[in-house]
């Protein structure tokens, strides 16, 4: 589940998290990105030791989605040690998105 959270800096939301943070960058007016809440809810069930879901509106933080090179819409980034490890372009399936997750995490 992808927790609502309010942070002085997105740095120190990555810095704060012990776990993996996994970040959606999309948008409100996006179709796709839309597909993505529950799969992304499902992710965070069956991961949820070991991995944070955080939604990132990219329209609200246009200098976080130029800084990530966020291109297209949605972009899963995966955080490990606050440094991007892993980005995933478009629509998964949740269960081939937990498998691949499952191996970095």
């Amino acid at each position: 589940m992808a927790v609502k959270k309010q942070f002085s800096s997105f740095e120190d939301l990555l810095k704060g998290s012990e776990l993996p943070v996994l970040v959606d960058f999309y948008a409100t007016w996006c179709g796709p990105c839309q597909m993505m809440t529950p799969i992304l809810e499902q992710v965070g069930a069956n991961l949820r030791d070991r991995l944070q879901v955080v939604k990132i509106d990219t329209d609200k933080y246009p200098n976080l989605a130029t800084k990530y090179q966020i291109e297209a819409l949605p972009t899963l980034v995966l955080f490990k040690d606050g440094q991007p490890a892993e980005r995933i372009e478009g629509v998964l399936q949740a269960q081939q998105l937990i498998q691949h997750l499952d191996t970095l995490v």
